[in-house]
Order: C-alpha cells, then structure tokens, then sequence
C-alpha cells in the first residue's frame, strides 16, 4: 500500500529535485543494482506524512552504498515567500538511535514526481517506526513530533509501546531512560486522542 503524501508544494517539488540529482548520479550504474531503496526518516518523512513542521535536511539511509561526489542542496520559496533550502543530510547514520529491526523492510512507499521507482524505491518509514525513533533522543522537538503524529490519527499508545518494547530486544546498554521516554510518550499520546481511539 502505497502511503498518500501531506507536503506542501514548494517543499515537495524541492524533495523531488534533492532524488532527482540523485538519481542522476546513479545513471551508468550496473542495472542489477535497481531499484535503490531510500528510505526517509526524521523531519522529512514528518513532513511527508502530515504536512507539518518544514525540516531543512533529508535524513535517508540506502539500500545500497551510494558515492555522491558533491552536496545535494536545493534552493527553493515556501508558501508565504521565504527562501529555504533543502540538503541530503550525507552524515545521517541510524544505527545509534532506537529503531525496530523490521523497520526499513516496514517502510510504506511512497510516488515522488519524477522520481521513477525502479531506479528509486522510495519509501518513508512507517507512522510508529518514525515515533519510536524519537524516544531515544526524546527532546522537546521529538515529543512535539509525536504529539503531530498522534493529532493526525497515525499511531496510538498501544501499537507505540509494543514496537518500542520489541525494538529495546535488540540493543545493550542502559535502557531506563529509554523505558521512561515510552512511558511519558504513550502518555502524551493518550492526552490528545479521544478515549474511543486509545
């Protein structure tokens, strides 16, 4: 099922050019290597989703080791005439924060104008997913863009604390914090959904 996109114009058509030029730096290679899969996380894959909060970079982690010899960057007007930019975030790594395992395989896909998928499998990580990624750092930012999730009807507690507790089952360390980060998550989650939908 492919998940329907909530982002404004102006940043959709900046999205589109950033996997454009990427696209472009995958032409002469191997055709067996197709299609990449990217998968969009963070900010981006917030905006993607609801339409909120315009973040600058692209956080996306590949399928495939992609050499990209220069910044991608796209200079581009929101809707009220700001100029603003648009960049691949080249340095964004997910291995450090938490994630389910399954999460990448769990992507929705998503249609970005003139982006063809079977060069570019592009996909946004699921509404739960991008929530449980937020509970490790958990800054007041992260609680906000859990709240938005919520709003829009696209997690619940219950599904957030069952995915969150079977991602803990693959780290080591200290997870108190992480624990207590569900807890107040589930929470905040409950305060903003109707009693029906808890």
């Amino acid at each position: 099922m492919r998940q329907k996109i909530k982002a404004q114009d102006a940043y959709l058509k900046a999205f589109a050019e950033v996997l454009s030029r990427i696209q472009q730096t995958l032409k002469g290679s191997r055709a067996d290597v197709f299609p990449i899969r990217m998968v969009v996380a963070g900010g981006a894959a917030l905006h993607l989703l609801t339409g909120a909060r315009v973040s600058e970079d692209v956080d996306a982690v590949f399928s495939k080791r992609v050499l990209l010899n220069e910044e991608i960057e796209v200079s581009y007007r929101d809707a009220d005439g700001r100029a603003r930019l648009l960049y691949l975030d080249r340095n964004y790594n997910d291995t450090l924060g938490l994630l389910h395992e399954n999460a990448h395989r769990d992507a929705r896909p998503v249609d970005i104008p003139g982006i063809d998928n079977k060069l570019i499998d592009v996909r946004v990580l699921a509404p739960v997913d991008l929530a449980v990624s937020k509970l490790s750092r958990f800054s007041d930012q992260d609680r906000d863009d859990i709240l938005l999730l919520a709003r829009e009807g696209l997690i619940d507690p219950a599904s957030l604390r069952k995915r969150a507790e079977q991602a803990l089952g693959g780290y080591v360390g200290d997870l108190t914090s992480v624990r207590n980060s569900i807890d107040i998550a589930c929470r905040l989650i409950e305060s903003v959904q109707p009693p029906g939908r808890r």
